[in-house]
């Protein structure tokens, strides 16, 4: 007799994919999200299995902070010429030349938060009624709120009271016009979901998710690295260590772990062991206990 079970691994794998063509389906002119981080990346693989044997229907797009591992960005432009893919870059620094944003002050500025207006200028200018993304429900408790089809207003506004039920899967993408949706194809994996597939599929990553030597220094409990984009306070010196990246993000706010894992299945097991959430050496998410919720009612990923 034929065996018909399915993996939980191919089980959210097909989810993700139905969704992706969901998205492709419903609306006009959708985005991807790419950050460069290991979900944007599992997201873009499943694009890649979704809509096999054409081209992903719809443009990656970056924004850009200026603040960047040099890892990342090469990493991002390898994939993308790749895949053959079209990748749109929105660039905070620009943004600030021009004068809609201004850069934070002081030591602990970060750049973060000022994706947020550049982020919404590129959907509207782009026109994407969609963005993709790949936040999960697990990451925080603000992004356990959301629903596949998440729902933003012509301001690019999050009201996690005023979403859509999701019943059997069935989505609703209707909208008023200049209103767009957030959807997020991975809103049932797990940090160790994530990496299991990552084995599972034999995914490419940037070298930063993996051990390595690099200079780094103690802020407020987290390990960031010494880059030209952080000013030292005068306590702060910075040390050799043997760290890896559990998140990928702006260089100013995304801490290292201690960590001798250089393979996949190192991390699987580092992080079946670990009591810390990935987004635990986020500085952004630290700067109040609302911080990803109140970022996010405000436009962000």
């Amino acid at each position: 007799m034929n065996d018909y079970t399915v993996s939980h691994l191919k089980h959210l794998e097909s989810e993700a994919i139905f969704v992706l063509r969901e998205t492709a389906a419903q609306f006009n002119n959708p985005a991807l999200l790419f950050s460069g981080g290991k979900d944007s990346i599992v997201m873009t693989h499943l694009a890649v299995k979704a809509f096999w044997p054409g081209r992903i229907p719809f443009p990656l797009v970056h924004i850009d902070t200026g603040h960047n591992f040099n890892e990342t960005i090469q990493y991002r432009d390898d994939l993308v010429e790749k895949l053959g893919a079209r990748l749109i870059v929105a660039s905070v620094p620009d943004a600030i030349e021009k004068g809609y944003i201004r850069d934070e002050k002081g030591p602990k500025a970060t750049r973060n938060g000022l994706q947020i207006p550049v982020l919404l200028k590129a959907i509207e200018d782009g026109q994407y009624d969609a963005a993709l993304g790949g936040a999960r429900r697990d990451e925080e408790k603000a992004r356990a709120k959301e629903r596949f089809f998440s729902a933003r207003t012509e301001f690019g506004e999050w009201d996690p009271k005023n979403q859509r039920p999701e019943l059997w899967n069935i989505f609703n993408g209707k909208k008023f016009h200049g209103e767009h949706f957030r959807i997020f194809p991975l809103s049932n994996w797990t940090e160790m979901d994530v990496w299991q597939y990552i084995r599972l599929e034999d995914i490419e990553l940037p070298s930063l998710y993996f051990a390595h030597d690099r200079d780094v220094f103690l802020r407020d409990e987290m390990l960031l690295a010494v880059t030209d984009f952080i000013e030292l306070l005068p306590e702060e010196k910075p040390v050799s260590k043997r760290v890896r990246f559990r998140t990928i993000g702006d260089a100013t706010c995304t801490g290292a772990v201690e960590s001798s894992s250089g393979t996949v299945d190192d991390i699987i097991m580092e992080v079946a062991a670990a009591r810390v959430g990935e987004r635990g050496g986020r500085a952004d998410d630290k700067r109040s206990e609302t911080a990803m919720e109140d970022r996010k009612k405000q436009g962000y990923f």
